[in-house]
């Protein structure tokens, strides 16, 4: 079983999908405004949702952080931008292809 961790990179807008120590997908995010910016720290995958509706995308990966995840978009302009409550978002064929290659308790590593 592939040892998979999510790692969120802030200040790049990038959120880097890794085996071990090989990164083997790399995506543009969008991340919290200043005002509500995403939280940095070590979190985990607590909750998957298909279609979970409204803003949030095709997908919801819910963080171990209450009300913050990692969820597609009903805006893709917004990726690579500083827009969100909190949440880290993501194009939504991006997130669909990381939903089907993390499960629960996949680490999640939130880095300034």
């Amino acid at each position: 079983m592939p040892q998979h961790q999510i790692v969120i990179h802030r200040s790049s807008r990038q959120l880097e999908l890794l085996d071990g120590n090989r990164v083997i997908a790399r995506y543009p995010i969008a991340i919290g405004k200043s005002n509500t910016p995403t939280p940095t720290g070590h979190f985990s995958v607590a909750s998957k949702y298909v279609n979970p509706g409204g803003v949030f995308g095709s997908r919801w990966l819910g963080l171990s952080i209450p009300h913050y995840g990692i969820h597609g978009t009903s805006n893709p302009a917004s990726i690579g931008t500083m827009a969100s409550k909190g949440c880290i978002r993501m194009h939504n064929h991006h997130v669909e292809a990381l939903y089907h290659q993390v499960g629960i308790g996949t680490p999640v590593i939130i880095k300034p």
